[in-house]
């Protein structure tokens, strides 16, 4: 089956909602695609046409099992192109996701059977996004929101979401990069800055910041 580009975006757009448990509704998808909801509401009849979405009036949408496969295919090709562009092209973080956006439709099989040789069959992208293995597997993340952690509690930065070019700049300035070790020293209510302690140095951020960062608790502290 050849697919067209939009139709691609649409699957890994209704993925993506899932996999962050929203719902993925017609105004939900329209808003990450930056469609009219009309538009969406077409092109979702069509997938479902199509066999590859559940679509329930109110209900949102839902991938079928052919329309997931091609989801985790897309970004499959996505994470891999990433690392690619940071490992070997020498682009920075910032600057792989808008790259690799007009890049994963367009590549063969072949092609990202090299880069994932190249690469040692890696398992995350720069941003700690877990890759979909060949067979259509997506590794299990075992994260939370930073905002949702507690504080007096050490965890390691496990990912980061790589919408905002702006945002991981100034997380790469602060050192808050995946895999790096920190500890929340304390959450100010209402929403209020978070106070870290970042490779011994202390680090403020805001709520907005926050939840855009995902942890994961250290084995043996806290529990």
């Amino acid at each position: 089956m050849i697919l067209s580009q939009s139709i691609e975006d649409y699957l890994k757009a209704i993925f993506t909602l899932q996999s962050e448990g929203e719902r993925a509704s017609t105004t939900k998808i329209a808003e990450s695609l930056e469609v009219s909801s009309a538009s969406a509401t077409n092109m979702i009849k069509r997938l479902s046409e199509m066999g590859l979405v559940d679509y329930q009036s109110y209900k949102g949408s839902k991938l079928t099992k052919s329309g997931k496969k091609i989801a985790l295919e897309i970004i499959r090709h996505h994470r891999l192109l990433e690392l690619y562009l940071l490992e070997v092209m020498g682009y920075s973080w910032d600057e792989v996701h808008d790259e690799a956006e007009k890049l994963e439709h367009h590549i063969s099989e072949q092609f990202e059977d090299k880069i994932a040789t190249l690469l040692d069959d890696p398992t995350h992208d720069p941003h700690g996004d877990p890759i979909p293995s060949k067979e259509g597997i997506m590794p299990r993340m075992d994260a939370q929101p930073l905002i949702e952690a507690e504080p007096n509690q050490e965890y390691i930065l496990s990912r980061v979401k790589d919408q905002d070019p702006e945002l991981l700049r100034y997380l790469e300035k602060i050192g808050m990069l995946p895999g790096i070790k920190i500890e929340l020293k304390e959450k100010a209510p209402f929403k209020g800055p978070l106070t870290l302690l970042v490779e011994n140095e202390e680090q403020a951020i805001g709520h907005d910041v926050a939840k855009n960062i995902f942890v994961a608790k250290i084995k043996g502290h806290g529990t």
